[in-house]
């Protein structure tokens, strides 16, 4: 796994705000999704980082009538993205070293147990027991294993979520999704949006339902 693997979310975000100059922006849901989208492609920290970068440098390159007053978000910046990836595709890969983890064995604990809870509590029975039932001090010395483990469960939460919504539901959540996405539409393949239309119909979901995360990616200690 490499450097900074669980610090995906916050270094993009901290990046993207460096780059636009103001540490108080907030990401916007579309934001996020785009980047759980990333994440689920494999897309390395590194090609978004640099993607940040281009897009931006690009971005300042242009005559001032001719831009965008400011990049208000991280869509501006996919065609960038997946053009930085292909670059370190194709090129030559230094190799991956290992992370330690960022958090310790009782906040990992602490974490699969909150997620427990509410699972139970939102009548998720079987996938809390899958939950409970991780060894969990035998996994933190595999943390790739532990997390393939917590992404298949969560993966089963979100089917059950998608089969237990609403017509309306599914359709407020894309109808928001299309409001969102209509300025950047054309700086995406139709790959790009599948998969960002995913990411966001299940973030609508889980907020609606009250449901955490249970990637490691999500645990703040």
């Amino acid at each position: 796994m490499i450097e900074n693997y669980f610090n995906y979310f916050t270094e993009i975000e901290d990046h993207f705000q460096s780059a636009r100059g103001s540490g108080l922006f907030l990401l916007s849901p579309l934001d996020w999704a785009l980047i759980e989208a990333w994440k689920t492609a494999g897309v390395p920290l590194e090609a978004v980082l640099r993607g940040i970068d281009q897009a931006f440098e690009k971005w300042r390159k242009r005559p001032a009538r001719g831009r965008v007053q400011m990049i208000n978000s991280l869509a501006y910046c996919a065609q960038a993205v997946a053009a930085e990836a292909q670059a370190l595709q194709n090129g030559v890969q230094a190799p991956k070293k290992a992370a330690a983890a960022p958090f310790t064995l009782e906040e990992l604990s602490a974490f699969v147990a909150k997620n427990t809870a509410a699972l139970r509590k939102a009548e998720f029975g079987e996938l809390a027991a899958s939950l409970e039932g991780l060894d969990l001090p035998a996994l933190y010395g595999d943390l790739e294993q532990l997390e393939q483990r917590l992404t298949a469960i969560e993966e089963k939460m979100i089917a059950q979520l998608r089969a237990r919504a609403s017509e309306e539901q599914l359709f407020d959540a894309r109808r928001s999704l299309d409001l969102d996405l209509k300025p950047y539409r054309s700086k995406m393949s139709a790959e790009q949006l599948t998969m960002l239309e995913k990411q966001f119909l299940e973030r609508k979901l889980l907020e609606a339902s009250g449901l955490p995360r249970l990637s490691l990616f999500y645990l703040h200690p």
